[in-house]
């Protein structure tokens, strides 16, 4: 009997991180903080773990990783892109994780191929066909990072994040274009996820771009990356560097912001350079601020929109219901957990797909 715990990450908007006992072990996967008020899985009780699996970087996934020594210290497995955006974090990475293969953590078969959702993200079916399929954060729809069509397993757990939203990123980009208007126009984005997505779209609408350098490192970055699979992604990266402006430290202090979309983080403008351009902005009026991910709880983007400082436009990097339709037609799982959504959500979910197979409580077996 196999069994799937969500310790967080089931009937919220809350950090990815669910117990996985399967053939004997105990692997945990994600272990996240956020991203509202810095929320963190209750790990008490859980002992002794065999293995961490990491979907990919983003804090809501990697956020706890210094409670590891919680888990009896417990190998953490990540991709090489993920291991080497993250270097210099508190990150305890030990063992890597294929992009795209098969491989053995404590002696279960693991399979991977890439999400789509950002640098070095993956899907991972653990146990074979009999076992549990885990998205992670998925997207099929962006241009930059590559995601693959998972593989079939008799348990699922997948990104719910938007729950029957079903609007595609072709129509949210020509929504995101009017809402910049002209004139300077800041979008708050995480660095290594939807940031360089946007500006290599702007930049071909024949915007002018400016990038803060934590977009740039990480541009520099996938273009190194010596297991990239797309030339074409180096190539337009390479173009982006050349030919968007870098955005100098005092930006936020000049008389006059330059009239460009300015791409920077933090998604939430919390840190980063986009915190100083946001109050200066909200402050003088003197541009636009347009928010395109989670609107995080007590974070300047939440209270910037509410207030109506800052305008919203989604970008999509999860499954919208159409993908969320086609991935669950093609994998036919026996029984599925919707995860990072709200559990009044989920029903309408599952109601609307007719998911007869779906759970509501942050655990099963089978």
């Amino acid at each position: 009997m196999n069994r799937l715990l969500a310790l967080s990450g089931f009937g919220a908007k809350g950090p990815a991180c669910f117990l996985l006992e399967i053939e004997g072990r105990r692997l945990l996967l994600d272990l996240g903080e956020g991203p509202d008020s810095a929320m963190r899985p209750g790990l008490a009780g859980i002992g002794k773990v065999d293995a961490v699996l990491i979907s990919h970087l983003h804090h809501d996934h990697t956020g706890a990783l210094d409670l590891v020594s919680k888990l009896g210290r417990p190998p953490v497995f990540a991709t090489g892109l993920t291991r080497s955006l993250m270097e210099g974090s508190h990150a305890a990475f030990s063992c890597t994780l294929p992009l795209s293969g098969g491989t053995e953590v404590a002696g279960i078969a693991i399979e991977t191929g890439p999400a789509g959702h950002a640098p070095g993200a993956v899907w991972m079916r653990i146990g074979g066909p009999e076992g549990l399929l885990y998205t992670g954060d998925y997207s099929d729809e962006g241009r930059l990072f590559p995601a693959t069509a998972p593989l079939p397993a008799r348990a699922l757990v997948f990104d719910a994040s938007y729950g029957v939203a079903d609007v595609s990123l072709a129509e949210q980009m020509a929504g995101l274009d009017a809402a910049i208007g002209d004139g300077p126009c800041l979008l708050p984005a995480p660095p290594a996820g939807r940031g360089l997505e946007m500006a290599l779209h702007f930049m071909d609408a024949g915007r002018r771009v400016m990038l803060c350098p934590a977009h740039r490192r990480v541009a520099e970055t996938l273009i190194a990356w010596e297991s990239s699979p797309d030339k074409d992604v180096a190539a337009a990266l390479t173009r982006l560097l050349r030919c968007s402006l870098p955005l100098d430290p005092g930006i936020a202090s000049q008389d006059r912001l330059p009239d460009a979309v300015i791409i920077a983080g933090t998604a939430d403008a919390a840190g980063g350079f986009a915190a100083g351009l946001a109050t200066r902005i909200a402050a003088d009026g003197v541009g636009r601020i347009v928010f395109t991910g989670h609107l995080a709880a007590e974070t300047p983007a939440r209270i910037l929109t509410d207030e109506g400082l800052a305008g919203f436009a989604r970008w999509n990097v999860h499954p919208r219901l159409a993908c969320v339709r086609a991935l669950l037609a093609a994998l036919r799982p026996e029984i599925v957990m919707a995860a990072f959504l709200e559990a009044d959500a989920v029903g309408r979910l599952a109601r609307t797909l007719s998911g007869e197979n779906f759970v509501f409580q942050p655990s099963f077996e089978w």
